[in-house]
């Protein structure tokens, strides 16, 4: 009986190691995607349907203006000095939009590291996590926001032509974004690791 219970043992720990293992792989692509990617997140006023229109508007206005500042970007590092060197030419655009609307309140355009949950786009899926972002508050930031990627340049105007997780990552790790049905477990685990790593920096600060 003893032997018997050894062995159940010894298959429930190599199970469990196996687990481990394998989440352990799965966390370390999520870094290397999240080392990569160069983010932007745009955070409303209000959630009135104008300030979330604005929001849109000045989502657009970005996109289009910068469409050819990233796109010679090799990688992330190279992606945040082209928008700290841009950041004039960003604000400008903001500015003009919310002017366009006859919008009354300020904005502010930070490049700062910033958690962003797991997100389903269209096609890929991104896991949850700090990135180094572009972040534009308008006003009062107290509405919801909207997010995307300015590189790889997957967030691009439909007219021109976007880049592929592939172009950017190995096959491997791209294939976690594009194949997150997958995952769906180790997605979910990785989101709420990485809440409680946000839990314990801010308790750290305090």
């Amino acid at each position: 009986m003893n032997k018997l219970k050894k062995i159940e043992l010894s298959i429930a720990l190599g199970l469990i190691f196996a687990v481990v293992l394998s989440f352990a792989g799965f966390e370390s692509k999520c870094e290397t995607i999240k080392r990569g990617m160069f983010r932007l997140r745009i955070i409303a006023n209000s959630d009135t349907k104008f300030d979330q229109d604005v929001k849109l508007a000045v989502r657009d206005e970005i996109l289009n203006t910068t469409k050819n500042v990233f796109c010679d970007c090799k990688d992330e590092k190279a992606a945040e000095e082209k928008a700290k060197e841009n950041i004039d030419l960003i604000n400008n655009a903001v500015l003009k939009t919310l002017n366009e609307n006859h919008c009354e309140y300020s904005f502010k355009s930070e490049i700062k590291k910033e958690f962003f949950d797991t997100r389903v786009y269209d096609d890929f899926t991104l896991p949850a996590g700090e990135y180094n972002s572009l972040v534009i508050s308008l006003g009062k930031a107290g509405g919801h926001n909207w997010w995307c990627v300015l590189f790889p340049g997957v967030c691009l105007p439909a007219a021109t032509e976007k880049d592929s997780l592939y172009d950017v990552f190995s096959d491997d790790t791209a294939d976690i974004a594009y194949n997150a049905k997958d995952y769906k477990i180790r997605f979910k685990t990785a989101e709420i690791y990485e809440k409680i790593k946000q839990k314990y920096k801010k308790i750290k600060k305090q």
